[in-house]
């Protein structure tokens, strides 16, 4: 966001880039923005020829003063691509108004982007919060060791709190938990907060197999009204591999993770984590 604040109000002469119609196999989305300068670019429409033709098209026209211009590529031979698809563009040279919306509209996007929490700021925890930095997502690392969390060089926010748990109450709707503490009781609790929300996009708890079954057992020792454990990931980031590397778990998880923040929410998804409960005496 930083960078993107710089580019445009530094640069005195600015074309806003847009896809405006997307059929077919293309790089990125209709809607897709990106913003070129005389000498200078920031953010992307897919990369490749297009986006080099796009971008000598938008200076061109800031060049000859223009105010639009459209484009209608076909991302074929011609143009060295294989996508097949094809794109429509505007282009529209940027005023103070346009540069001021431009910046209203990229810190209403980075507002609006989903919330992971990770509990615990171990190695793997801080491994995680390295590579969720890099993501669309906005990231909080909570731990109840104010040494721990002091490790993590993350640009992200962090939590020091005696009580994790109420972190999980008080998280936005559609937020993702990782769990991953030094404790299994405190992991169990953490897990069974984030499995009573409903709008949870992701609960995940570092382990094993056997250590699921042991949660579920807890649970139905401790827990009243019940959860829905079924929606609970336990392991994370499974893939095959047997690296435990932190970097390298950390890299599977956070893969799963931004999958599923990225994939649409089913209807259904709420009748599934309601069709197996665990808890209650």
């Amino acid at each position: 966001m930083t960078d993107l604040k710089n580019f445009l109000r530094s640069e005195p002469c600015l074309a806003r880039v847009e896809l405006t119609a997307v059929r077919g196999s293309c790089p990125r989305e209709e809607g897709t923005v990106m913003f070129v300068s005389p000498d200078g670019a920031h953010g992307t429409i897919g990369g490749g020829q297009l986006e080099y033709m796009v971008i000598d098209q938008a200076r061109a026209m800031l060049g000859k003063g223009e105010q639009n211009d459209t484009m209608a590529i076909p991302l074929g031979p011609e143009i060295g691509q294989c996508c097949g698809g094809f794109v429509e563009i505007a282009l529209t040279r940027m005023d103070v108004a346009a540069v001021s919306k431009a910046l209203h509209d990229a810190e209403a996007a980075v507002a609006a982007r989903p919330t992971v929490y990770v509990f615990g700021a171990g190695h793997v925890g801080r491994a995680l919060a390295d590579c969720f930095a890099l993501l669309p997502i906005q990231v909080v690392l909570v731990d109840e060791r104010p040494e721990e969390l002091a490790l993590c060089q993350a640009p992200v926010r962090k939590i020091v709190t005696p009580l994790p748990e109420a972190e999980v109450r008080r998280a936005p709707d559609g937020s993702a938990f990782v769990i991953l503490t030094h404790e299994h009781s405190l992991d169990f609790l953490i897990a069974a907060e984030a499995l009573a929300r409903p709008d949870a996009r992701y609960v995940g708890m570092i382990g094993s197999k056997t250590k699921r079954v042991s949660f579920e057992r807890w649970c139905r020792k401790n827990i009243s009204p019940p959860v829905a454990s079924k929606s609970l990931v336990c392991p994370i980031g499974e893939s095959g591999s047997k690296d435990k590397r932190p970097e390298v778990i950390a890299a599977l998880v956070a893969a799963e993770v931004i999958a599923r923040l990225t994939t649409e929410v089913d209807p259904s998804d709420e009748a599934l984590r309601a069709s197996e409960i665990v808890g209650g005496a």
